[in-house]
């Protein structure tokens, strides 16, 4: 992919997200036609009303409970925390974290010795964001505005990555974990939920805006993700796929067939000691 064409990608799922965060309509982007936000996030939640899809996606009532009203968007295809096997002072670090969502969820899980540092790219949700984390105290939690490609971070800082349904949207996803792996401390983990490709993507898909921002056509077959993990350094490499989330991506992209194409999946793997 050549910087015009990347730098073309980062600005579609960067106006997305923006107009996700102030509560209005998607826009599809130059040469296509406009159409609801529906069907075109990571989540039907994107067009607001009914209950939170969040709850389908392997997150608990309770849970949904226990962050700002406004932070649980529905972006995501799986709940990363599960996983994450977090403990009290650890430091984490949340890939794409929207409105903070998961960051919230996981300041709970390190307590007020631990830290959370959630980066976004779009400064509207990073606005939202630390919105929502003042307004309910979170002192523990921080946002940044920056690129995951480019993570305004120190390097050796962090013991957990967490990340949901964010990774796929990147035009550099080998750039992705190298910084993952720059930031995590020795010994380090990685603890994501994120769609991945299944079969090889319909050509109407792969060029589909929509498509791309609705977390589909970014999404990398297993074998290139376990090579790009690899590559950057990590070891212990597992990614287990979710058979059951072919019912939520179908409401992702209605009538494309989506479903038949990508799946989500968990993606772990350790930085060595």
């Amino acid at each position: 992919m050549s910087q015009t064409e990347t730098d073309a990608v980062r600005a579609a799922v960067r106006e997305r997200y923006a107009t996700v965060a102030k509560g209005g309509e998607a826009p599809i982007g130059r040469g296509e036609p406009e159409e609801k936000a529906e069907g075109s996030c990571c989540a039907p939640s994107c067009c607001g009303g009914g209950a939170s899809p969040s709850l389908k996606i392997g997150y608990s009532a309770e849970e949904l409970a226990q962050v700002p009203d406004g932070a649980d968007m529905g972006l995501g295809c799986g709940n990363p925390k599960v996983i994450a096997s977090l403990a009290a002072g650890e430091t984490v670090l949340d890939l794409g974290a929207g409105a903070g969502f998961d960051a919230f969820l996981a300041a709970r899980g390190v307590g007020p010795t631990g830290r959370v540092i959630g980066v976004d790219m779009t400064a509207e949700m990073v606005a939202k964001a630390r919105a929502n984390a003042a307004e309910a105290g979170f002192g523990n939690v921080e946002f940044r505005l920056g690129e995951i490609e480019h993570l305004p971070v120190a390097d050796n800082a962090v013991d957990v990555i967490m990340s949901n349904c964010v990774i796929n949207l990147s035009p550099d996803k080998q750039a992705v974990f190298d910084e993952a792996f720059r930031v995590l401390k020795p010994g380090g983990r990685l603890a994501i939920s994120d769609v991945v490709a299944r079969a090889p993507l319909p050509e109407a898909i792969v060029k589909s805006v929509a498509a791309l921002a609705g977390c589909v056509a970014g999404a990398a077959p297993m074998d290139e993700l376990r090579a790009m993990l690899a590559a950057s350094g990590f070891f212990h490499i597992h990614i287990t796929v979710n058979e059951a989330s072919r019912a939520f991506i179908r409401d992702w992209l209605p009538g494309s067939g989506a479903e038949d194409y990508v799946v989500s999946a968990i993606i772990q793997a350790v930085k060595a000691q």
